[in-house]
């Protein structure tokens, strides 16, 4: 199943350490080229909204199916645009249908002992993580050599293949959850329902859009950076730094194992502490690609598990009402996610790294700040 996140995660990350060459090859702006992963996002958003509550009352396993079916299409659609505005429209629709990394999470959850959720939750993470690291180093060499649209064609041949293994991932499906008897409409209106209820599912979500929001805006300010004027690389290098993230496959599972003895809350506010940190060191180091790899490896290993430890703080509901806590959580988090999108090219072309930087600084600390504020408020500090 983490290998089947890390596929199907990938399709959204793609676009960010070419975004400059895909901008140049439609004849847009860096504000401009910020839309489609602002619109993936927001596209997201309505997809989880209406599309993942239907896991509390369907069978997960042939939701993702037909959910990443549909992927597949779309991103043959980004290979074959011939216009911006095509290629905007199908990543659009793409961000819509990307249910199955969100569906499997809670599939998981209610397969697993609470006592390993922490660990559970680190693995799928993982596979997030290396999805996206796949997404950015590789698509910053594929296209280095053979152009930007070589990125897509090999990742509609990645979903075909997960399309065929994936039965076999969740081929543990045990009694399927029918969910309430109650219309469709009732079943989306019970998410907000059901949010309104669960304070630590509200703050885990808008802790995870602001960290998520600074995630997006880091890569698309930085591959503009390194590919402008200023520092003059390829999209290789952009590829190359975003290797980095190899470090959170082997850190994230060890701090979730961490969050189940500590607690998630504890362990969230420390890793926010961290990313503080690793944050307000981008600026300093920023004038050297060797130099920058200090603040991105901080960022890089304790970014996830505030994910991690976020989504441990409600996973442990009745299992019937999960899916729909998680859809809640997952449209704050992509919320956060189109706003990282365009601010992160808006504040770049208006004030270059500098601006960036100021910008993910102001956010970090509001991370921390709401972290300390639910790890002081909860029964985790007696």
């Amino acid at each position: 199943m983490a290998v089947t996140v890390a596929i199907v995660t990938a399709n959204a990350y793609y676009i960010h350490p070419i975004v400059g060459e895909v901008a140049d090859s439609f004849g847009v702006s860096d504000a401009q080229i910020g839309i489609v992963p602002a619109l993936n996002q927001l596209a997201l958003v309505f997809g989880i909204l209406l599309l993942l509550p239907l896991g509390d009352r369907y069978s997960n396993k042939t939701l993702s199916l037909v959910f990443v079916g549909a992927q597949s299409v779309f991103m043959l659609g980004m290979a074959l645009a011939e216009s911006f505005a095509l290629f905007t429209l199908a990543s659009t629709l793409l961000g819509f249908v990307t249910i199955a990394p969100y569906l499997i999470p809670t599939f998981a959850s209610k397969r697993v002992a609470p006592e390993r959720l922490g660990q559970v939750m680190a693995l799928l993470t993982v596979g997030v993580i290396f999805g996206i690291l796949v997404a950015r180093v590789g698509a910053g060499i594929v296209a280095e050599t053979f152009g930007w649209r070589a990125v897509y064609w090999c990742a509609v041949v990645l979903m075909a293949g997960i399309t065929v293994c994936l039965p076999v991932a969740m081929r543990s499906e045990g009694k399927v959850n029918k969910g309430p008897r109650s219309s469709y409409i009732a079943l989306i209106l019970s998410v907000f329902t059901i949010a309104r209820s669960n304070r630590d599912m509200v703050i885990g979500g808008v802790i995870q859009a602001l960290n998520f929001a600074s995630f997006i805006a880091i890569w698309l300010g930085l591959a503009l950076y390194l590919t402008g004027d200023d520092m003059g690389y390829g999209v290789d290098t952009v590829g190359y730094l975003a290797g980095i993230a190899i470090v959170s496959i082997f850190v994230t599972p060890r701090l979730g194992k961490l969050a189940d003895k500590i607690g998630p809350r504890r362990a969230r506010m420390i890793a926010a502490i961290a990313q503080c940190a690793g944050i307000a060191l981008l600026y300093p180091l920023g004038g050297s690609v060797w130099q920058i790899i200090v603040p991105l490896f901080i960022i890089n290993a304790v970014g996830p598990t505030i994910d991690v430890t976020g989504r441990m703080t409600f996973l442990t509901e009745e299992p019937e009402i999960r899916t729909r806590l998680t859809t809640s959580y997952i449209m704050l988090m992509f919320v956060g996610g189109a706003l990282g999108s365009i601010l992160g090219t808006s504040v770049y072309d208006w004030a270059g790294w500098a601006g960036t930087c100021a910008l993910m600084a102001l956010v970090s600390i509001s991370v921390l700040a709401l972290s300390i504020y639910s790890y002081r408020s909860s029964a985790e500090r007696i």
